[in-house]
């Protein structure tokens, strides 16, 4: 605190300088840093994005990397509204070269959520979809196919906040120091990112009238196409000259084809050569001909099958194939489980666990008896999933096909679906010889304006 404490203050006197020196001297176009936007900007940075690197610096590892990617990001949109009002508005090409340096801060956030997942992935993924928002920067009119800097940088944060509350759920709990992280996260979007725009930027960036010019860069550096032929070759001045020089290009092609008969050099086809009369032709595709080609991307390289307790904390089953028989009967609550790449399988946790995440699986059945925090299933197809004790949370992102099976003690849990279709999730019934009661989730929603705001109700489908 002591340090972030410093920092205004040196922020301050600077602003003071800044402010002494524009009142001694007039102020040239380039010094953009004294503007009111720029400083309110490091108002921002101030403010939010130094009280998530505070909350980072706690938690260390991952979350302090990407959140360093993060403050990083933001140093790099401020440098480009001080350009901003240096520059004249570019093309399409140049705005895309003006937002390079940008634009490489949020490959890098997106390139730390890929590969194999982490158990940190929902703040990773936090953090990569909501420094989308700061695209805001690129909006250039309503016909730029985007929406207003306002509403850009709510509907980003919305798309994060659905892994944001992941991270809630898991640590509420377990360490607060997460669950600060997460609040700062918010509170830097939302009110302070979309407050920031509103009060400077409503109708996005006010680019320079008579500032410098950007474009995109040349392609020089690709091999240098042949020079094209003088335009004496193509079209002559005089008739004599376009008869006896020849031609090149397609006019040589019409040439040729003109200076000869239609059907000139076509052989005759006579009616043994047809094939209705041909006696070695059989009118039908023999099943050797109508064989399917393999599919290249079932023959794909697999990695190795793996089933062990990492560190004594994490159980990790990759790549199983047809195992049916798979269990795990030494369970702590503080471990958790990772069930990556499998197929046709089986597994079978026997215990309480602190969290389970299936991901990248198919054709996969999960039996599990309690989960501390949360179950997850994640770019899956055709999965089963049977919960024989207690889930506070249950989340559905990104799969196609999912047979839930809840017990007495898990009716109270708290389902999660994201871009999920065909899920299904079957309750006990009131009788207990009676078959379990099936409701299908909604993947269909309608969307009412009333009273200043929309109402979002499930769309029902009733069969006729």
């Amino acid at each position: 605190m002591a340090e972030n404490l410093i920092q205004r203050l040196e922020a301050a006197v600077t602003r003071l300088e800044s402010f002494s020196r524009g009142c001694s001297q007039p102020q040239t176009a380039g010094s953009g840093s004294s503007d009111p936007s720029i400083i309110a900007f490091d108002d921002l940075i101030t403010e939010y994005v130094e009280k998530v690197s505070d909350a980072a610096e706690k938690i260390g590892g991952q979350i302090k990397d990407i959140t360093s990617v993060l403050r990083h990001a933001f140093d790099a949109q401020k440098e480009l509204l001080v350009k901003i009002k240096q520059t004249q508005k570019p093309d399409a090409g140049g705005l895309g070269e003006f937002l390079k340096p940008l634009n490489e801060k949020l490959g890098e956030a997106t390139r730390m959520t890929e590969g194999p997942r982490s158990d940190f992935f929902n703040h990773l993924k936090a953090v990569a979809e909501s420094l989308t928002a700061l695209a805001w920067i690129a909006y250039t009119g309503k016909n730029c196919g985007m929406s207003m800097p306002i509403s850009h940088v709510e509907e980003c944060w919305q798309s994060a906040e659905f892994y944001s509350n992941k991270v809630l759920v898991e640590f509420k709990n377990k360490d607060p120091s997460h669950v600060e992280w997460t609040r700062a996260l918010k509170e830097l979007y939302v009110p302070g990112l979309r407050d920031y725009v509103k009060t400077h930027y409503p109708l996005g960036p006010v680019w320079s009238a008579t500032g410098a010019t950007v474009s995109a860069p040349s392609k020089s550096s690709k091999p240098a196409a042949p020079n094209p032929p003088p335009a004496s070759l193509a079209s002559s001045s005089t008739a004599s000259s376009s008869s006896s020089a020849p031609k090149q290009g397609m006019s040589a092609v019409f040439q040729e084809i003109s200076s000869k008969p239609v059907t000139a050099g076509l052989k005759k086809v006579t009616d043994d050569m047809k094939t209705k009369n041909r006696t070695d032709r059989a009118g039908f595709v023999s099943s050797a001909e109508k064989e399917p080609k393999k599919n290249v991307a079932a023959a794909a390289k697999v990695g190795p099958p793996k089933f062990e307790l990492v560190m004594g904390r994490k159980w990790v089953v990759e790549n199983q194939i047809g195992a049916k028989d798979l269990s795990i009967d030494d369970c702590d609550p503080k471990q958790t489980v990772y069930i990556f790449g499998c197929k046709d399988s089986v597994l079978q946790v026997k215990g309480k666990v602190n969290n389970i995440t299936v991901d990248k699986c198919t054709k996969m059945g999960v039996v599990f008896t309690d989960v501390v925090a949360a179950f997850e299933v994640v770019n899956c197809s055709s999965l089963e999933v049977q919960c024989q004790g207690s889930a506070p949370t249950i989340s559905i992102d990104n799969t196609s096909g999912c047979q839930l099976y809840l017990s007495k003690d898990s009716l109270e849990s708290s389902i999660t679906t994201s871009k999920a279709t065909e899920v299904n999730v079957l309750v006990p019934a009131e009788d207990p010889d009676a078959d379990q009661a099936e409701h299908a989730m909604p993947q269909m929603y309608l969307h009412t304006y009333k009273d200043g705001q929309f109402i979002t109700t499930p769309v029902s489908h009733s069969g006729g």
